[in-house]
């Protein structure tokens, strides 16, 4: 069975992390969420007092930081932020660090080198566009905005069981405008990936379409 790239791309909420985490665990490949990338370097700078639009000091943090993903578990320099990353704060921070494009630079060629061998899943806002422009398969999730925010609100992890779902929906709009216009790797539709609309497709019916869409691939 070749090793493939595969890369899964989307805004907040479309499923991108159930549908990676499910087919890493299917075809025994490995995960790489790389918006936890940009969470962690962003918690660590705001952990360690330092301006999110300090870009030389936030650069040279995400140039020296440990970084690790394990079995569900998300570390920077040894220390545990696999849920301190997932709530409403860590999702503006994270924003504000995945606008300043040396930051970007490091951890993109970060990814690249964790993908450089495939039997890789990688999800992100940028995979089938930056990081790996020739991925062997491009996903691309998407949902309506309203069944984003409802699943979001859901995420006790990430909301606290705080907020209505009107404020969790305005918050995910926001962040679509921030990562669709940032100068720098903005999220955008790869000419070439596939679309897939999961607001009303139960997580099961897109790893089984997903799936068939590799069938082939897998066997080349």
């Amino acid at each position: 069975m070749k090793n493939l790239i595969i890369a899964i791309d989307g805004p907040s909420g479309a499923g991108k992390g159930t549908l990676a985490r499910t087919l890493a665990a299917r075809l025994k490949y490995r995960h790489v969420d790389t918006g936890a990338m940009y969470r962690s370097v962003a918690w660590k700078a705001a952990n360690d007092g330092l301006p999110l639009d300090d870009e030389a000091a936030i650069t040279a943090l995400a140039e020296r930081a440990v970084l690790e993903q394990a079995d569900g578990v998300i570390t920077i320099d040894g220390q545990d932020v696999t849920r301190a990353i997932r709530t409403p704060e860590a999702d503006k921070a994270a924003a504000a660090v995945a606008r300043l494009p040396r930051v970007r630079e490091v951890l993109v060629a970060r990814q690249r080198a964790l993908g450089a061998n495939g039997a890789v899943v990688m999800e992100g806002r940028d995979i089938g566009t930056v990081v790996f422009p020739n991925a062997d398969m491009k996903i691309y999730l998407d949902a309506s905005a309203a069944e984003r925010a409802r699943r979001r609100a859901s995420d006790t992890a990430h909301t606290g069981g705080q907020g209505t779902l009107a404020t969790v929906q305005s918050e995910l709009v926001a962040r679509d405008k921030t990562d669709s216009t940032r100068a720098v790797a903005p999220l955008t539709l790869a000419t070439d990936a596939v679309y897939i609309d999961t607001t009303e497709m139960p997580i099961e019916v897109v790893v089984h379409h997903v799936l068939m869409l590799l069938s082939d691939k897998l066997l080349d």
